[in-house]
């Protein structure tokens, strides 16, 4: 490059120009670096990809775009499968450097407080805009008298199931006490129609379908202090001397290796007659009635209706799956973060993705209760009130660390799978017992 005169710099610039700059050109030059402009920043948002496909092409094709123009903040948009996320969640704590924001599942926020930064100021905006948060929103969201996560949306299953093989064996309506739905389940199996559930270690459908189980008993985890642990019971045991008779009478067996996308599979490919899920298998009959059809040739999700899981010695429940976006404490872009989430949770643009769902999952505040989507098709109506219905794991106590721990270590679910597989039912719940021990002590 040809060297330039600082004279003719001057010449051509303008002596006041060059002045009335701090440096000016001349200390630009000076550096040998060009000017530095201003830059749109970037937020790196790490996701599950969802059930319902339509929503995450909203994100990318619609909310992603839409934030660069709004906040001068281009989105970096990551979905993965759910049961990755959380190995990426230790991996970036561990190194330090990661996505700005991730999509935390069920109680995850507890296992990582210490992590995670306080974001109270946009919650409590966003919570006062939106008619206020569902306490188990709430409850897995805040740690120590603050919010450490801002909370997204609330997922939840009922049992979808074939309504015209259950009327076939004379079951007009959804058995609704475990012996009802042992006795149709051990004649749907004999049809090679059986009930199908997965026993694996899988984020969704395993601990959404043996918690409430568990509880529907009489069963718990803990004591209301959340610090005795009370698992081993007459009550446990009960249900889990039931649990494997269940298992053998009524369902697909594979399901010990199942993960969440499994049942979809098995339910759209007319392997199974019921199922405890989200709104996923219905919504995605829905989308494809030319692909998904009964054995008749008509669509499938015509011959789809959800229940509730059925009620025991002590009672019924389900459990929901709160999502919670956490923003890293390890950020670099803590203001941008925070400024995206606030944008992103709006009305304006979480109803963009919320439509999109069609029901799939609930708002994480009360406003949402009152949408249009809720009127738009009556299978999914049920759906809307899972959130006020529902238990958090951890019960009888609050849904801390020590819960989040035992969840993720699948000890609930293994309990189960152990007897199913031999086990003695007083041996698994002794052995969930002494797991659970170790966790809250």
């Amino acid at each position: 490059m040809a060297r330039i005169d600082r004279r003719r710099v001057l010449k051509i610039s303008g002596a006041g120009a060059v002045a009335a700059t701090t440096g000016g050109i001349a200390a630009i030059l000076a550096s040998g670096r060009a000017p530095a402009y201003a830059q749109a920043s970037t937020v790196h948002w790490l996701r599950w990809s969802d059930f319902v496909p339509a929503s995450d092409q909203v994100l990318r094709n619609t909310i992603a775009p839409e934030c660069e123009k709004a906040l001068g903040t281009k989105l970096n948009l990551e979905m993965v499968n759910a049961n990755d996320i959380q190995a990426r969640i230790t991996s970036a704590i561990q190194s330090g450097s990661g996505p700005d924001i991730i999509l935390g599942l069920n109680n995850w926020p507890q296992l990582y407080t210490q992590s995670l930064a306080d974001v109270s100021d946009v919650a409590e905006d966003l919570g006062k805009a939106q008619g206020g948060y569902y306490e188990i929103s709430k409850a897995v969201a805040t740690a120590d008298g603050k919010w450490i996560g801002v909370p997204w949306c609330v997922g939840g299953g009922l049992v979808a199931y074939r309504k015209s093989w259950f009327d076939e064996i004379g079951c007009t309506q959804f058995p609704d006490t475990w012996d009802a739905l042992r006795d149709a389940g051990k004649r749907l199996k004999e049809k090679g129609r059986p009930i199908g559930q997965t026993l694996g270690h899988t984020f969704g459908d395993a601990p959404g379908f043996w918690y409430p189980y568990l509880w529907s008993w009489g069963g718990k985890e803990v004591e209301p202090d959340g610090k005795t642990v009370a698992l081993n019971s007459k009550e446990t045991v009960e249900s889990v001397k039931f649990a494997v008779g269940f298992w053998k009478d009524a369902c697909d067996e594979g399901g010990l290796a199942w993960d969440d996308s499994s049942n979809n599979r098995a339910f759209l490919s007319g392997s199974i007659s019921a199922t405890n899920n989200g709104a996923s298998i219905y919504l995605e009959a829905k989308r494809k009635p030319d692909t998904y059809q009964t054995d008749k040739g008509t669509p499938m999700y015509q011959d789809i209706l959800h229940a509730p899981l059925p009620k025991g010695p002590g009672g019924q429940f389900n459990l929901p799956g709160p999502f919670t976006d956490m923003l890293m404490g390890y950020s670099k872009n803590q203001k941008p973060a925070k400024d995206f989430l606030r944008w992103v949770s709006s009305k304006p643009i979480f109803e963009q993705w919320f439509t999109s769902q069609q029901g799939y999952t609930d708002g994480a505040t009360l406003v949402w209760e009152e949408d249009k989507v809720w009127g738009a098709d009556p299978v999914m109506l049920p759906f809307r009130d899972l959130p006020r219905k529902g238990r958090l794991m951890g019960y009888a106590g609050p849904p801390g660390r020590a819960s989040a721990e035992a969840q993720t270590k699948y000890i609930i679910v293994d309990m189960y799978a152990k007897a199913v597989q031999g086990m003695p039912a007083e041996d698994a719940v002794k052995w969930a017992h002494e797991e659970l021990v170790k966790i809250y002590t």
